[in-house]
């Protein structure tokens, strides 16, 4: 019995990187999918992706507090490179990035979560 309650602690208390993923996924879709690159509309569409993003997390109930960034970038032949480095604990805390690109763009959402 033990080990099905620290399952379920771990379940609630842990990073669900897979809900997060499809969540971003899902937003990224949603907001620019069928766009084409257009440098007016990036903090837009920027800032409607990291909206929703957050709305969604906040739709899960876990306790953590979220840091999310994205960034667009024009696909143009330029090269482009991030990293992220976290001090924090390992067994609650965790984070998420996903690439997406289609023909003229690339969009890179990165979510933090760090446990209460």
């Amino acid at each position: 019995m033990d080990e099905n309650l620290n399952s379920i602690v771990s379940e609630e208390t842990t990073f669900p990187v897979d809900d997060v993923s499809k969540i971003i996924k899902s937003a990224v879709e949603e907001v620019i999918e069928r766009n084409t690159y257009q440098h007016s509309k990036v903090k837009q569409w920027s800032d409607k992706i990291v909206e929703q993003v957050l709305n969604h997390l906040k739709d899960l109930n876990k306790s953590f507090k979220y840091i999310t960034t994205c960034v667009i970038m024009q696909k143009n032949g330029a090269g482009f490179h991030t990293a992220s480095s976290c001090f924090w604990d390992p067994a609650t805390d965790g984070s998420c990035t996903v690439r997406w690109e289609n023909k003229s763009m690339y969009c890179i959402i990165s979510v933090f979560g760090l446990a209460i």
